[in-house]
């Protein structure tokens, strides 16, 4: 014991070397801790999770929607909480919180939009219930069951019917939803004309409450929009694919054996634009409820982005096959390449900023001769590969790196001329 203690204590002597030598060993031991495997492990990723902002602002922001909706609950609360509330709508101050619960979406224009079918829902269920009820109780006797069950059916299978059709489906399908249950709740619970009419009353007023709750927190506390999110991402794609090409023509210069470094973290955000359609159209869905604010008016078109989206998405499948033959190939990409390459880049870089900006892109002017002269180069060096082909395995192979750079400089002019229709369509200032 006092052997293996001796080996790892330095005994603090009397003399002035003993203690250099003390100072000297914490002075080294330090780094040598820091460097140890154990420390480094648990420090990188805290410390490359403070660094991605991206990642820190999606957390503020999931916080700010917490804090917004716990808001929203205590005002609806205060139903059950105040008396002089709770004597205008008594137990019925549920279906209030209720409303908060279901309707407060993360971006504002998710609750405009979930929020207005929630009322066009419950305001038509309630009308036509109420209709129907006092037409059976009109009727009486034994018809008054019969009439409410033909009713029950009729609009229950119609508004089931339209669910169905995909235009009503994107957009009211909650509103329809809403109304069938609100129908059947007033026809079937109205007993007597007095019942209908207080349940009608009760349920209009806490809904429009907890409907206006809602909007007002979402709408004018630290709101979160829709359409920021959707032009954040396009403009994003619009770099991730300038930054995936420009690293395929990096990577094309390295030794072979130093090829399997970067590429595969370089094409991982093309390969996950290839399931953003979705996304895409959801957030549309959402901007298109919500009102003008910002840089975007009450028409700002919005189905243009969409059709951005799909060639981009086009275009990340090309480029994602582009850097697999990168990685494949034995030889590095010739000058007469290299140049196209870098034109491509620097022109999808542009159509970004020019969305991101929101200014015209003046792809007529600027981009598409660009374009055309990289196209003719291309078709140059395809001329001269195919007459090598036959005796050069490698010129085959660089023949189909050049026919895919073909394939992106076609995507490419397809989006310039949608950018430059987004900024037709959207009024984009001219610089």
């Amino acid at each position: 014991m006092e052997s293996t203690t001796s080996d790892h204590v330095i005994s603090i002597a009397n003399t002035n070397t003993d203690l250099r030598e003390e100072k000297t060993w914490f002075r080294f031991s330090l780094p040598h801790i820091l460097r140890s495997k154990k420390i480094h492990c648990s420090l990188v990723p805290l410390a490359s999770y403070l660094r991605d902002k991206k990642q820190s602002d999606q957390d503020i922001k999931k916080i700010v929607h917490s804090i917004k909706v716990g808001v929203s609950l205590v005002l609806v609360s205060l139903l059950y909480l105040l008396d002089p509330l709770y004597e205008q709508v008594g137990e019925n101050a549920m279906w209030a919180i209720m409303t908060v619960v279901v309707v407060f979406e993360f971006t504002a224009g998710a609750t405009l939009g979930k929020g207005l079918n929630r009322g066009i829902g419950t305001i038509s269920g309630v009308g036509l219930g109420c209709l129907a009820a006092l037409f059976a109780q009109y009727v009486g006797g034994v018809g008054h069951p019969i009439i409410i069950a033909i009713f029950v059916f009729i609009f229950g299978a119609a508004a089931t019917y339209l669910r169905l059709v995909p235009n009503i489906k994107k957009r009211y399908d909650y509103g329809v939803l809403i109304f069938v249950l609100t129908f059947n709740l007033v026809v079937v619970s109205g007993l007597r004309a007095e019942q209908v009419l207080q349940l009608a009353r009760q349920r209009l007023l806490t809904i429009l409450l907890g409907f206006i709750v809602c909007i007002s927190v979402s709408v004018f506390v630290f709101p979160l929009w829709a359409s920021d999110e959707l032009h954040r991402s396009i403009v994003s794609r619009f770099q991730h694919l300038s930054s995936a090409i420009q690293g395929c023509l990096e990577d094309s210069a390295q030794l072979v054996d130093e090829k399997e470094r970067e590429p595969k973290a370089r094409l991982g955000a093309c390969k996950s634009m290839l399931d953003t359609r979705l996304k895409d159209e959801t957030l549309v869905n959402f901007a298109k409820w919500e009102p003008w604010h910002g840089r975007f008016g009450f028409s700002h078109p919005w189905e243009e982005y969409l059709k951005i989206g799909d060639v981009l998405r086009e275009l990340a499948a090309i480029v994602v096959s582009l850097g697999s033959c990168l990685q494949s190939s034995t030889q590095p990409l010739t000058q007469s390449v290299k140049e196209p390459c870098e034109a491509i880049w620097s022109s999808l870089r542009e159509l970004g900023d020019s969305i991101k900006e929101m200014r015209k892109c003046g792809a007529e002017a600027k981009i598409m001769p660009k374009l055309k002269a990289v196209r003719v180069e291309l078709n140059l060096v395809m001329g001269q590969l195919e007459m090598a082909a036959v005796e050069n395995s490698d010129a085959a192979a660089i023949a189909s790196l050049v026919f895919l750079l073909t394939e992106v400089v076609n995507k490419v002019e397809e989006l310039a001329k949608e950018v430059d229709q987004l900024g037709d369509l959207a009024a984009f200032r001219t610089n």
